[in-house]
């Protein structure tokens, strides 16, 4: 089993963003110690709560502080950019960490419509554009689009003697078909939807189609964890987290940072909020190391992979990584 790492950078509350992104950096080091396959960041808009805005700097700053680990996006929100801007970002970051960089990519509008406005400075996009942004995201990478394609002869440097490993992210059977269809890896985040899992996954395994990118299908799947010496303290620090998911899915609600414990144990959730909790719990696995360990092992035999990306967001650091570290010792990683 391979684990790997997905960090959103959330900011605790009473904590500031800077320190959150030199923390962000500090457990991709850790991690890498530890065994970790990858290490990927996110992309979040027009929020108080996270950090990791801009993948691309923040993948060149982890990719400078580490040696091994692969680091990547998970993922770029492509419908509100070029392909061409987004090849060159990445085939620079490839001549500078070769064999190293993962590009994920994923469907996600990136916010209210204001925001996904302001991001393309007004030009209204169509998420339906997604897939035909896929094959040109590919044909810059390789700087081979078809003679027809009306940017034929516009060329992507630095050229590179490699080019970064492309995932599709998706939580539906769409974003499956979509990587199948063009040949690249493929994240589903349970972290998101656990529903369509299995149904996304196995589409994508029975239709790929190989392709420059890859040979055969490759998947991971992306899940909260929270792992602690005994189930009482796993629970205890995924309070947090509970809290944190309600505020994320509150449009009304603008603070995103994530609460204390102590603040997520005064606080009164009401009915539909508890029954909120108990649908996010199915996003999670929290416990033990050994019970982390056995229900993973569970998911990756549904899931039909033997990769896990792991997101941890509670609000003490130390506390993130020794759940990661617990991870690693359960799963012999180093």
């Amino acid at each position: 089993m391979k684990l790997s790492v997905l960090d959103q950078s959330v900011i605790p509350k009473g904590g500031q963003a800077s320190r959150t992104l030199h923390e962000t950096v500090q457990l991709a080091q850790i991690t890498e110690e530890l065994g970790f396959t990858r290490f990927w960041v996110a992309e979040h808009h027009n929020t108080n709560g996270l950090a990791g805005i801009s993948p691309e700097v923040l993948i060149a700053h982890i990719a400078s502080n580490t040696k091994r680990i692969r680091v990547g996006s998970g993922g770029i929100l492509l419908p509100q950019y070029s392909p061409y801007k987004v090849s060159e970002n990445f085939k620079v970051l490839e001549a500078l960490f070769p064999n190293r960089i993962d590009l994920g990519v994923g469907r996600s509008p990136g916010g209210s419509l204001p925001t996904r406005l302001a991001l393309t400075d007004g030009i209204k996009k169509s998420l339906n554009e997604f897939p035909r942004q896929i094959k040109d995201l590919q044909g810059f990478l390789y700087n081979d689009l078809p003679k027809e394609h009306s940017y034929y002869d516009v060329m992507t440097s630095p050229f590179t003697d490699s080019v970064p490993q492309m995932w599709i992210l998706g939580v539906t059977q769409r974003g499956g078909r979509i990587a199948a269809e063009n040949g690249t890896a493929f994240t589903y985040g349970h972290f998101i939807t656990p529903v369509e899992g299995q149904e996304t996954i196995e589409y994508y395994f029975t239709n790929f189609q190989p392709s420059r990118f890859l040979s055969k299908p490759k998947v991971n799947v992306c899940i909260f964890v929270v792992c602690a010496s005994s189930q009482e303290k796993a629970e205890e620090l995924a309070l947090s987290q509970d809290l944190w998911l309600l505020a994320v899915e509150n449009k009304v609600r603008e603070d995103t940072r994530i609460p204390s414990v102590a603040e997520a144990k005064s606080r009164l959730l009401t009915a539909e909020e508890r029954v909120r909790v108990q649908e996010n719990r199915k996003r999670m696995i929290i416990g033990t190391p050994k019970k982390v360990r056995d229900e993973i092992l569970r998911v990756s035999e549904l899931y039909r992979t033997e990769e896990f990306m792991i997101i941890t967001n509670i609000y003490d650091f130390q506390e993130k990584i020794q759940s990661y570290t617990l991870l690693a010792e359960a799963f012999q990683l180093a």
